[in-house]
């Protein structure tokens, strides 16, 4: 029992470690503690559809929390470089150290690219270990529920991108095989019509050769899917808008990344001149970075990548001021179970998600990289109760498709 007295004498030599050791030394109903520390950081990157970086905290108190960050070298040994930060903190204090991570990396640029990517890897982690230590499941950790599922929206791709035809087929039997009623396709593919793709200007005959897919896809689905366009930043904010002017006559769900990501006023300029909804987030980190594409209502819909834009609180954030503007969020993802889940998590946290991005359903073996079974049902990830993210690694099949030259994280 703590010793108030002792807390209100100044001379007393009671420390807040002191005070946090006797008012969270409780051990909860599956032997953990909530007065840890964290031992250790470990990184594995596995040869997915992507490089995934895997990130495991481990603590004094038994409990390991899983964790991933966005795909690109040099995040394991940005992680391997934060690890002294880390040692020895209580892994409950999320905010405190997610907020540490940042001010002790700023000098490597922790407001944007690698760095906050790799500090989202651990800030995932600590959620999941979190919730091992208090019994919660991560949603709980951001405020509770909305929904039971995340809605899930696969990313497409077929082996000619750039007939309608085909994507028209593909989008047909994934919506009628697989269940999915959300999809997205590429929209940056040759034409034919090109003359010069770095001016990033759109000829009349790559416009009406986008617009051929648009039709042919959305025909094909009809009201059984929503269907999303992705442009990965490729054109002139002129072209933008005439692209997005002739695509009102169809059913797009969002165009993403129309134009390129650093100037939000012409990303604002497109999103106003139309009626087609325009979406763009993964290329622009922390709360901050989102701040102008909001409030400046430059975007119908805000898409963040939670294991690059700065983790699950930072993407709660994000989504809460998106909320102020009445603007949903479908989150970029391209990432293994881990990082799905860390999504999924956030979706059923917020109110105005709109969907969650798989990019994998080409890969057999996605789901095998974790024992749980079902992650994806018919367009839907159902939220796990069990406490963190509810995902344990299976790892053989870590250790079976690691990068070449990676060594595989310690079990316990």
């Amino acid at each position: 029992m703590v010793d108030f007295d002792k807390i209100s004498d100044p001379n007393a030599e009671y420390t807040m470690r002191d005070l946090s050791a006797e008012t969270m030394g409780v051990e909860n109903e599956r032997g953990g503690t909530r007065d840890a520390e964290i031992t250790d950081v470990q990184t594995t990157m596995v040869d997915g559809n992507y490089p995934w970086i895997l990130v495991r905290v481990y603590t004094d108190a038994g409990p390991v929390g899983n964790g991933e960050c966005y795909w690109g070298g040099g995040d394991t040994a940005i992680i391997e470089r934060m690890k002294p930060f880390l040692i020895g903190e209580n892994p409950l204090d999320i905010d405190r150290l997610y907020e540490h991570m940042i001010q002790k990396m700023s000098g490597e640029g922790s407001i944007s690219g690698k760095v906050i990517s790799a500090i989202s890897g651990v800030e995932i982690a600590l959620h999941d270990v979190a919730g091992k230590l208090t019994d919660l499941p991560a949603y709980q950790l951001l405020g509770g529920k909305y929904r039971d599922e995340a809605r899930i929206y696969c990313d497409l791709h077929t082996e000619d991108e750039a007939d309608p035809q085909a994507c028209a087929e593909e989008a047909d039997r994934v919506v009628s095989d697989l269940g999915y009623d959300a999809i997205k396709f590429d929209l940056d593919v040759p034409s034919g019509h090109e003359k010069d793709r770095a001016n990033r200007h759109l000829r009349p005959g790559e416009i009406e050769h986008k617009a051929e897919i648009v039709e042919a896809t959305t025909e094909a689905v009809g009201d059984r899917a929503d269907v999303a366009f992705d442009c990965h930043w490729s054109y002139a904010t002129g072209s933008a808008k005439r692209l997005a002017k002739r695509l009102e006559e169809y059913d797009v769900w969002w165009l993403e990344d129309v134009v390129p990501p650093e100037n939000h006023d012409a990303q604002r300029e497109v999103t106003q001149s139309t009626a087609t909804p325009t979406a763009t987030g993964e290329n622009v980190y922390r709360t901050h970075g989102n701040r102008d594409l909001i409030e400046n209502e430059a975007i119908d819909i805000i898409a963040p990548d939670i294991p690059r834009v700065g983790g699950m609180r930072e993407g709660r954030k994000i989504a809460a001021m998106a909320d102020m503007y009445y603007i949903p969020v479908a989150m970029h993802n391209v990432s293994s179970p881990i990082g799905t889940m860390a999504s999924a998590q956030l979706a059923a946290a917020i109110p105005n998600s709109l969907a969650v991005e798989y990019h994998s359903y080409e890969l057999g073996w996605w789901e095998d990289l974790v024992e749980e079974d079902n992650l994806i049902e018919e367009g839907r990830m159902e939220i796990p109760e069990e406490p963190g993210l509810g995902l344990t690694f299976d790892f053989d099949t870590v250790e079976a498709n690691m990068v070449e030259g990676e060594t595989l994280f310690d079990e316990a």
